[in-house]
């Protein structure tokens, strides 16, 4: 199927039946982008593997580059209803990322993106995309290729915020094992934020145990720190690598 050209036109009007705490909310379009710059991307579905593991968790990562960039809000449409997707915004722990119930297929229908997934027996759900949108008016739509299966090529975060800045560059990820009142977890975490890197932290007691640090670092000690991948170290070897 052929998806429709939207670039330049209004979002749809709908209004959105989500549930916010023990209340029934109604939001509508002119709530969600009228003066506002906004990234939109929308999925399949809420719990389902790509969506989870790869599309909103890179989305909700990079939400402050988005804002350093202009970015009002980003917002995940999903043909689910509210009660999925606030669990699976729990779930997700997506702080940075507004999950809307697109429970009735409305505003998808109207972007021209509501698909048939009935051999996964989904249903009516939404094809895979994203779209950067300025005060209601849709800039630019990246549409996943017309594929078998999920295709999931280009309305990926980094693909958006390379279209919004050309010239923007990835920072390595980065993870810190802290133990609570270390003073050298601390320092570590001050160091990291003082150059500029954000970061995922796990708790001891919490999030994991020192089993877990000697399994993946052969040490008993914390911090640990991780970034791009590489094990660095305590905060002694934190400092020595910012000093190379």
């Amino acid at each position: 199927m052929a998806f429709p050209d939207l670039i330049g036109q209004q979002v749809p009007n709908v209004t959105f039946h989500t549930r916010q705490g023990d209340a029934w909310v109604d939001v509508t379009t002119d709530e969600l982008f009228k003066g506002k710059k906004v990234v939109l991307f929308s999925l399949p579905g809420a719990f389902t593997p790509t969506c989870s593991s790869t599309h909103l968790p890179r989305y909700n990562e990079l939400a402050k580059e988005f804002k350093n960039l202009g970015v009002d809000d980003i917002l995940c449409v999903s043909v689910n209803d509210t009660f999925v997707m606030n669990a699976w915004a729990n779930d997700q722990e997506c702080e940075n990322v507004k999950v809307i119930p697109d429970g009735n297929g409305e505003f998808t229908k109207a972007m021209g993106r509501l698909v048939e997934k009935n051999n996964l027996g989904f249903g009516a759900r939404s094809w895979r995309y994203s779209m950067l949108v300025d005060d209601g008016k849709i800039v630019k739509i990246f549409d996943e290729p017309e594929k078998d299966g999920d295709p999931f090529e280009v309305s990926d975060a980094d693909t958006m915020i390379k279209y919004i800045d050309p010239n923007w560059q990835d920072k390595p990820s980065v993870s810190i094992i802290t133990k609570p009142g270390c003073p050298h977890c601390a320092k570590a975490k001050a160091t990291l934020k003082e150059k500029g890197f954000d970061f995922e932290e796990i708790v001891l007691g919490r999030d994991a145990s020192m089993t877990s640090i000697r399994a993946i670092t052969g040490r008993d000690t914390a911090p640990q720190v991780f970034i791009g991948g590489q094990h660095i170290g305590g905060n002694d070897d934190l400092q020595a690598y910012f000093a190379k």
